[in-house]
């Protein structure tokens, strides 16, 4: 794949996308000597560390899930309080929140942090040039193109919407969920099959880390509640 002529976004970027492509040659390194020759490897390392560095917040989001799904009756009981003077009812929401200590943005921080890297990735990947043979993953003849099988496109799908039922919060309305449980991840699944291969491996890669990390600690926090 040719490189990708240079943009605003790729200008801006540029910065991020040297230290992925940096990161990626340092991994691959690693990852070769390890006997494991594609980037692909390099990839999933480097979405895994990202994840652990990244850990911090992800506990910060998690806590505020836990705490806007206990606070869902009380908003609940505004909202239906309110229905007819929106002003007042994000105004009483507002209140709810600050007298619980609750910041609603607090869920979305890991990701918003995440996007840098993530748009950094994909103009690291359609510059990258790779060397003979270390572009080939599994079935994927080329990391820096989509995936021929759209089996990665599929993946990124499913565990979409795996991590948004195991993060869904009470503070949309079951009709909205519904919505954006169906809608969100056919999305995710429909950009990933335009995306380059070696892109949407990092997306689906970061999802499986979210699940587990998340699934790790609601299962300590049950323990302790038992204890």
């Amino acid at each position: 794949m040719e490189p990708m002529e240079p943009g605003i976004f790729s200008t801006i970027l540029a910065p991020i996308e040297h230290i992925v492509s940096g990161s990626l040659t340092i991994l691959h390194d690693i990852t070769m000597a390890a006997g494991f020759m594609s980037y692909g490897w390099a990839i999933i390392l480097l979405t895994i560390l990202v994840k652990i560095a990244l850990y911090p917040l992800t506990v910060k989001q998690v806590q505020s899930m836990k705490a806007m799904q206990e606070l869902a009756p009380k908003m609940k009981a505004l909202q239906e309080k309110y229905k007819d003077n929106p002003k007042a009812m994000q105004q009483k929401i507002g209140e709810l929140y600050q007298k619980a200590g609750v910041n609603p943005l607090a869920g979305c921080l890991p990701m918003l942090i995440q996007m840098p890297i993530l748009m950094g990735m994909y103009y690291a990947l359609y510059n990258y040039k790779f060397e003979e043979g270390t572009e080939i993953f599994f079935w994927m003849q080329n990391l820096s193109a989509p995936d021929p099988l759209y089996i990665l496109p599929l993946l990124s799908a499913v565990t979409t919407y795996v991590m948004q039922k195991q993060t869904a919060t009470g503070g949309a309305s079951e009709a909205q969920m519904k919505i954006m449980m169906t809608v969100m991840p056919v999305f995710i699944g429909w950009l990933s099959m335009q995306f380059p291969a070696g892109l949407v491996l990092y997306w689906v890669t970061m999802n499986i880390v979210q699940i587990v990390q998340q699934w790790w600690m609601v299962r300590n926090e049950k323990k302790g509640e038992t204890k």
